[in-house]
């Protein structure tokens, strides 16, 4: 089943065409992946699945649903991590997955038994009395991770989710993200990291220019190309993932 299709995707701005005519779908409990550098296009689309903007042309569906025709049904049961943090800073730990769980008519003893779960799943317990600004920037991206799940949501959006973290901060996300694929929930990611696509990504979407290159598993485009990810980008497109 199709959680995702996309036909004939494009967005422009003015002159710009940031996504230009793209195809895919994604499947339920599926890792999927769109690798690039900065600029490739991919929290454009990442928008448009997420209902922020409307296509210029084509068709995006989530759940069956039409992104232009009921954005707020789709909203309800999707989790957003977002590329930049937008914590509330004069709220602590807790109290930004509490309040965000008022967008989703979650009631507060509901939202706070959840807050307390994640925030367990999410090694930031001994944290939830800690202003934002007190936190580090792994912390943070954990704390963006939680928040997206507050709603327990059928569809995970995740733009650049490691991006500046140390290694150590890196792989401790990637194991909660690992975690909940083995749960079952669908994933959709952008990352320019070539061993983040490699480690949770089922399949990856290669894009370029606002075009997707090509669709495959990260070990069938290793094997075909002889080397890992970063080495597929630069034979397919010329380019480096650095942009």
């Amino acid at each position: 089943m199709n959680i995702i299709e996309a036909r004939g995707l494009s967005k422009r701005y003015g002159g710009l065409t940031a996504v230009n005519s793209i195809y895919f779908s994604i499947l339920k409990g599926e890792c999927f992946g769109f690798l690039g550098p900065n600029g490739a296009g991919k929290t454009t689309v990442m928008g448009i699945v997420y209902c922020f903007m409307p296509p210029t042309s084509g068709e995006v569906r989530v759940f069956g649903i039409n992104v232009t025709e009921d954005p707020s049904r789709i909203k309800s049961r999707l989790g957003v991590m977002p590329q930049d943090n937008n914590l509330d800073p004069d709220l602590t730990v807790f109290e930004n997955l509490v309040v965000y769980a008022r967008y989703f008519d979650i009631s507060k003893k509901d939202a706070s038994r959840h807050a307390w779960e994640l925030l367990d799943f999410t090694e930031l317990k001994e944290k939830s009395g800690v202003n934002i600004k007190d936190l580090s920037g792994g912390m943070k991206r954990r704390l963006l991770l939680a928040r997206a799940l507050i709603n327990n949501p059928e569809l995970l959006i995740l733009d650049e989710p490691t991006t500046g973290l140390d290694p150590h901060s890196r792989h401790a996300v990637w194991e909660q993200m690992n975690l909940l694929k083995s749960r079952g929930m669908t994933l959709m990611l952008t990352t320019h990291y070539m061993e983040e696509a490699e480690k949770l990504c089922d399949r990856v979407a290669i894009m370029d220019a606002g075009k997707i290159v090509t669709i495959d598993t990260p070990g069938h485009l290793m094997n075909k190309y002889s080397g890992n990810l970063e080495d597929v980008y630069l034979k397919l497109t010329g380019k480096s993932l650095e942009g």
